[in-house]
Parts: C-alpha cells; structure tokens; sequence
C-alpha cells in the first residue's frame, strides 16, 4: 500500500501558511445507505492515512448522524429528498416542492464549496448532482483550481437504460467537461460500468480501477443488543437501507414457514427505511418461527456480518464488499426493479465463484427454492477460495491517487493566493 505524503505542507509552496489536504465529498444519497457508507468508509481511510487530513461529506441522507466518523471528518446535512413508488421524488421533510428543495441544496452545496476550499472534490455516482445540483460547485472549484474527480460503482445499470439516462442528465458532457479521473469502485475484469458509453480516448485514460473497498469491523464495540440467536452459528438476512428489501425478507421467512427441517436460525435486520406497516405484519410472522428472530438497525453491522455464519443479501455494493471483507458464504438475491444492478453484479459474482445468487427474475419465487438456496450455504465456497489479484485493494488505490492529485500545480498556487487574499 503506498501511504499518503505527510509532510503537513506538501501541496503548498512555500511562503504559504501550511495546513493540512482538504478533501470534500458529494454523496448522492437520496435513497438508502448504500452512496452515504461508501463515502463514509472512502473519508475514513483519507484520514486514517493522511490524519492532517479534512473531509467534509455533503449528504442528504436522514440517518448519517447514527454514523461514526474518524478524527478529521465531518458532515454537513443537506434538506433530504425522498424517492416515491412512481420513480418520482419529492422533499422528506421541508413543506417545499421539489425545485425549490433542489434549489437550496444546490445553494448549500456551492457555498460549502466556496467556504471550505477543498483541494480534491469527489462526487460520488452522479457526475451532474441530483438533478444538476453539483454543477454550479463543479464550475466553481474547476477555476479554482480544485481536482474533480468522480467515483462510481463497479455497476451502474443494463446499458441501455444507462446510455439514454445519462444522455438525458447531460452525465456524459459533464463527465468530458468537468473530471480529471475517475475511480471505478471495481474491477475491469468483472464489470466495466462506462463501456456502454463510448467516452473519448482521452476521458477513457482518466479511468481507475480501483478494486473492491474493503471494510473493517469498527474499532469501538456496538450498543445494541444481539438477541440470542447470534450466540451459535446463524444466518444474517439484510436488504441494506430496508426500503425496498419487502420481498426478500417475505421470501426468507415463507421459507422457514413452509419448511420446519431448515435448522440454521436466520437473523432478519430490517434497516431504518422499512415501511411501518410491513415491518409489523413480518414481526408478527418471525415470532411464530423458533428459528428467526429479527433486529431493527445496526450502524455498525460490520460486527454484526463478522459475527454470522453466513449472510443472505440483496446485492447492493456495500453489502458484496463487505461480504468480500470478512470472507462470508452469501447468497445474493438480486433486485431487478427499477433497475437490474444489483442482478448484473450477482451474475458476474456468481461466475467468478464468489457468490451463489438466488433469483425471481426469470424463475417464481417459491418458498421451496429459496428452502433449498439456505439449507446449501453451509456448504458453499468461501470467496477466499477464489483468487482475484487487487479483488480488495480498493481503498489503497484511492490513498495512491489521492496522493497524485494533491501534487501542486500552478493553477492550484495562484487561485491559492488570490484567496488568501
């Protein structure tokens, strides 16, 4: 791993008061956890590398306040949006329409910008910002000399939906115009997300892969309680934020319901988005089941997944790395709906041998199949098994490219002292 420059003042010519790298970092959250945890395990090793080092993290998400950060991080909170069942959004809290939400998160997000004077701004999935809410921050830092960079996962979506979306978006000019690299939080070997877009060769050379991030348990214990399941060997079920992972977990239990000779327990984790409603009618199913129980939130689930047996998950990024990270047997069934992802990483991961992937896309879900998916984990490769080179060496190459670009340039000195004044 090549470790970051500690000099507390190399990007900073000399005569200029010395400080430490500011790092500011755009989380496309407006649904879920997935954007809001990858950001925050990205900020984590900035500052566990480099401690001089300050990240600022631009979230709307409304639960990153559960989350623990290291010394050097923060966040500011933007005014929440919310994803509705039409594909439609609207603000989660403030009594305003949409454009005018937008509008003041757009303010929020420019006048951090301006405020904190980053010298590397990482947008995380959306090169334009939620319904171009980061562009007036990319004109900005772009003439101050600030490095842009973009960070997306190792899938993004079928191509077909992505080309026209990003057309749409005005994603691909925006990631022509704006980014000096960007880091694709994969690997080439299993899925190349941006292929579908026939980028300019020049903008193609700006390309990283990364690797995998890897996750670490957290150093400090969790407060919550674990029930008494976790003290054998279980099964851990999560659908990440809980907002869309209603058929999955209906899936699971019909499983135990149909068929009384499943013997390891299951472990439900619901996530702080799941609808009221539907998480009283499975809580009123779980306690007629000796072998589940059920939890409501973990925000350090990473002790939670070191802890399991064996984990069953919907697929999203965080979860396959984390899965990766603490060598877990997983069974990934897939969503598919609004878009095939999550089933497009699980296809490639079960090819690789990494995974085994259950899914209802071209097949009923039936309690049987997903009885039968359960009672074989216990004998399922683990993905240590499969040798990969750099399947996990993501946030290493995120150190080594942070380093590059925190290398002076003219552009950087003089905006640099036209600020200082």
């Amino acid at each position: 791993m090549t470790s970051l420059s500690k000099e507390p003042d190399s990007r900073l010519p000399r005569g200029l008061p010395a400080r430490g790298p500011r790092v500011l970092i755009y989380s496309h959250d407006t649904f879920g956890l997935g954007h809001l945890r990858r950001s925050r395990a990205i900020a984590n090793a900035i500052v566990a590398d480099r401690p001089d080092a300050s990240v600022v993290i631009i979230s709307g998400s409304p639960v990153i306040g559960n989350f623990e950060f290291g010394s050097g991080v923060d966040y500011i909170r933007i005014p929440g949006v919310t994803k509705l069942p039409d594909g439609d959004y609207r603000s989660l809290n403030l009594n305003v329409n949409l454009d005018e939400a937008v509008g003041l998160r757009q303010a929020l997000i420019l006048q951090t910008a301006k405020a904190f004077r980053p010298d590397v701004f990482i947008v995380d999935k959306e090169p334009t910002g939620f319904r171009g809410e980061v562009l007036p921050a990319l004109d900005y830092l772009q003439a101050a000399g600030c490095r842009l960079v973009l960070g997306i996962r190792d899938v993004m979506d079928e191509p077909s939906l992505l080309v026209p979306e990003w057309e749409r978006k005005g994603a691909k000019a925006a990631l022509i115009r704006y980014y000096d690299e960007i880091w694709v939080y994969g690997l080439k070997d299993v899925y190349r997300p941006l292929k579908a877009l026939n980028l300019p060769e020049e903008v193609s050379e700006r390309v990283t892969y990364t690797g995998y991030l890897r996750r670490e348990v957290p150093p400090t214990p969790s407060l919550t309680r674990y029930p008494k399941i976790t003290k054998q060997p279980f099964i851990l079920v999560t659908t990440g934020g809980g907002g869309d992972g209603d058929d999955l977990i209906d899936w699971v239990i019909s499983a135990y319901e149909a068929d009384p000779t499943l013997e390891q327990p299951a472990l439900i984790l619901f996530g702080p988005f799941i609808d009221r409603d539907k998480r009283r009618a499975f809580v009123e199913r779980i306690a007629r089941q000796p072998k589940l129980d059920v939890m409501s939130f973990d925000n350090k689930i990473e002790r939670l997944m070191k802890k399991a047996d064996a984990i069953v998950a919907m697929g999203g990024y965080n979860t396959f790395c984390e899965a990766l990270s603490f060598d877990k047997r997983t069974l990934i069934v897939p969503r598919t709906r609004p878009r095939l992802e999550q089933y497009i990483r699980a296809v490639e991961a079960e090819r690789l041998g990494l995974v085994r992937m259950l899914s209802d896309y071209k097949e009923p879900r039936t309690p049987e199949r997903m009885a039968a998916a359960l009672r074989n984990l216990s004998s399922q490769p683990r993905p240590s098994e499969v040798t990969i080179p750099g399947l996990l060496d993501g946030l290493d190459r995120v150190q080594e490219r942070l380093k590059a670009l925190l290398e002076p340039t003219p552009q950087f000195e003089t905006a640099y002292r036209q600020a200082a004044g």
